[in-house]
């Protein structure tokens, strides 16, 4: 274990808001986090978890961060189809090692998130309709409480503290390892269509029409942004405002390409990669930005969406917005809709739609980014359930809304039972 004193701080990938904790632990083994928590502990100091850094972590000022970059192992088991994932391996690390055994995980869009971070939050998948939240496919935790204990938690030996680490965050204490159900899929049919955004509005209302059509084992979204003019992209792209629809289908070529053919006359086509593609190729189908950046952000979680309502915020967010945003709203239902065989507190499963908002903050004020995305919500008033606990980046104290009134009310007792002090941050 390496630990340092005040001034550390991990490499993040969200380079937006410093972190400055009192100490930093470098993990190389689960004892050092139990050690790391024992000490914060009987010094009441906070402690929080930091793995890739994508998300921000929470009450860690002046208190411990346990990083967890290093406990990054994964071990797949191609006959019980499961993955043991360490909780400081990346997606791409789980897919590479899955692949092989013609297996894939429960993954999202971007191959260099923590895994197990991710997972706890939910976890929205590229496959997400047809196979559910990453959350739902987990057989069992490694977790260190507040009281200093290692425990291994199943559905038979804790079965709140099972219910509450999925989907209730990082809260409950430091999650060390967690053990995955893996699906066998080993291609796809998927990619993304561009359109070019003066039809914003129309491509959004005809998206909205043809999410109403699709089967459960096709995963969508629609994005929406003005692309910086830099040479790295595609020229077509170029400082352009783009509307795109991501697919990602495991039938076949062909059926995918009659189940898209209703979106290709939404408008003038500048780009589209749809096709068939072995699943290591999927990080493609939404080419997420690979280096560390600034950024604020939002997840909404939606009733529903009308074509109306989608136009007003597209206007909004497009190229007259006082800042970049990335708008992307993804079609939720399907598999994500039902609780699993052991349900967990994965909140809004009656939700149609994720509307999610991001902003790059260099020589952004984020007071500005957070009054656009309040005339955003305000443009979608009733149908707004929720926020998404994995998408909500920036402010870690904005925990309002990331569940319903009941789960919140039962995470908080799980908080008083196995954390009575605190230390992961308080009540929710």
């Amino acid at each position: 274990m390496s630990s340092q004193p005040t001034g550390s701080a991990p490499a993040t990938f969200q380079t937006g808001f410093p972190i400055r904790p009192g100490r930093l632990v470098e993990a190389a083994t689960p004892d050092d986090v139990r050690e790391a928590v024992v000490y914060a502990a009987a010094r009441g100091l906070p402690v929080t978890a930091h793995a890739t850094g994508h998300g921000l972590p929470g009450a860690v000022e002046g208190g411990v961060l346990v990083s967890t970059r290093a406990l990054d192992s994964v071990a797949v088991d191609p006959v019980r189809r499961t993955a043991r994932i360490g909780a400081g391996a990346t997606w791409g690390a789980v897919t590479a090692a899955a692949i092989p055994h013609g297996l894939a995980p429960l993954n999202g869009s971007s191959p260099s998130v923590g895994a197990v971070s991710y997972t706890l939050g939910g976890g929205l998948g590229i496959l997400a309709r047809q196979f559910g939240y990453a959350a739902d496919r987990v057989r069992a935790l490694e977790v260190v409480t507040a009281d200093g204990v290692l425990r291994r938690v199943t559905p038979e030996r804790e079965p709140e503290l099972f219910w509450g680490l999925r989907g209730g965050g990082h809260r409950l204490g430091v999650v060390t390892a967690l053990e995955i159900d893996l699906v066998a899929v080993e291609r796809l049919y998927g990619g993304s269509i561009a359109f070019a955004g003066e039809r914003a509005a129309e491509v959004a209302g005809r998206y909205l029409e043809w999410t109403r059509t699709v089967p459960e084992s096709l995963t969508s979204s629609l994005a929406a942004l003005v692309h910086p003019d830099l040479p790295q992209l595609p020229e077509e792209l170029r400082g352009r405002y783009v509307v795109s629809v991501r697919v990602a289908f495991t039938g076949d070529a062909a059926e995918g390409e009659r189940l898209v053919a209703p979106l290709r006359g939404s408008g003038p086509v500048l780009a589209d990669s749809l096709r068939e593609m072995p699943y290591a190729e999927s990080p493609t189908i939404h080419s997420d930005p690979p280096f560390p950046h600034a950024y604020y952000g939002e997840g909404l979680a939606l009733r529903e969406l009308d074509a109306g309502r989608a136009a007003r915020v597209l206007e909004l967010t497009g190229p007259g917005a006082p800042m970049m945003t990335v708008v992307q709203l993804n079609h939720l239902g399907g598999a994500l809709a039902g609780q699993p065989d052991t349900p967990n507190a994965v909140p809004y499963r009656d939700a149609g739609f994720l509307l999610r908002l991001l902003s790059p903050l260099g020589g952004t004020d984020v007071a500005a980014v957070r009054s656009l995305y309040g005339e955003v919500s305000g443009v979608l008033g009733p149908l707004v359930r929720g926020r998404s606990l994995n998408f909500s980046f920036g402010g870690g104290d904005r925990t309002a809304g990331l569940h319903e009134p009941e789960t919140a009310k039962r995470l908080a007792g799980l908080v008083s039972q196995f954390d009575p002090a605190g230390l992961f941050g308080g009540p929710y």
